[in-house]
Protein backbone atom coordinates (compact mmCIF):
# COMPACT_ATOMS: atom_id res chain seq x y z
CA UNK A 1 0.00 0.00 0.00
CA UNK A 2 1.55 3.29 -0.85
CA UNK A 3 1.91 6.15 1.67
CA UNK A 4 -0.31 8.68 0.17
CA UNK A 5 0.91 10.91 3.22
CA UNK A 6 4.72 10.58 2.40
CA UNK A 7 4.39 11.27 -0.83
CA UNK A 8 2.73 15.13 -0.50
CA UNK A 9 5.29 14.98 2.37
CA UNK A 10 2.40 15.73 5.19
CA UNK A 11 1.89 14.49 8.44
CA UNK A 12 -1.23 12.05 8.74
CA UNK A 13 -2.76 14.88 11.21
CA UNK A 14 -2.40 17.35 8.06
CA UNK A 15 -5.90 19.20 7.40
CA UNK A 16 -7.47 19.50 4.36
CA UNK A 17 -5.59 23.31 3.68
CA UNK A 18 -2.29 21.79 4.22
CA UNK A 19 -3.28 18.74 2.03
CA UNK A 20 -4.48 21.16 -0.43
CA UNK A 21 -1.20 23.10 -0.44
CA UNK A 22 1.16 20.51 -0.18
CA UNK A 23 -0.54 19.26 -3.16
CA UNK A 24 -0.75 22.39 -5.58
CA UNK A 25 3.39 22.70 -5.19
CA UNK A 26 3.78 19.42 -5.84
CA UNK A 27 1.65 19.22 -8.57
CA UNK A 28 2.93 22.51 -9.76
CA UNK A 29 7.11 21.32 -9.23
CA UNK A 30 6.64 18.29 -11.20
CA UNK A 31 3.93 19.04 -13.73
CA UNK A 32 5.67 17.09 -17.29
CA UNK A 33 5.39 20.39 -19.08
CA UNK A 34 7.55 22.25 -16.39
CA UNK A 35 10.19 19.05 -16.81
CA UNK A 36 11.43 19.28 -20.22
CA UNK A 37 13.84 16.41 -21.09
CA UNK A 38 12.59 14.72 -18.08
CA UNK A 39 9.02 14.25 -18.44
CA UNK A 40 8.88 10.44 -18.15
CA UNK A 41 9.88 10.98 -14.55
CA UNK A 42 7.68 13.77 -14.05
CA UNK A 43 4.63 12.45 -15.49
CA UNK A 44 5.01 9.43 -13.04
CA UNK A 45 5.53 11.51 -9.77
CA UNK A 46 2.36 13.40 -11.43
CA UNK A 47 0.33 11.13 -11.51
CA UNK A 48 1.50 9.53 -7.71
CA UNK A 49 0.94 13.17 -6.82
CA UNK A 50 -2.83 13.10 -7.96
CA UNK A 51 -3.78 9.62 -6.93
CA UNK A 52 -1.93 10.73 -3.32
CA UNK A 53 -4.46 14.00 -3.21
CA UNK A 54 -7.33 12.08 -4.76
CA UNK A 55 -7.60 9.99 -1.87
CA UNK A 56 -6.16 12.34 0.80
CA UNK A 57 -8.16 15.44 -0.64
CA UNK A 58 -11.41 13.18 0.42
CA UNK A 59 -12.11 12.19 3.84
CA UNK A 60 -14.47 9.96 3.33
CA UNK A 61 -11.28 7.97 1.59
CA UNK A 62 -8.84 8.53 3.98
Amino acid sequence: MKDYYRILGVNEDAGQDRIKTAFRKLAFEYHPDKNPGNELYAEEKFKEINEAYSVLGDSSKR
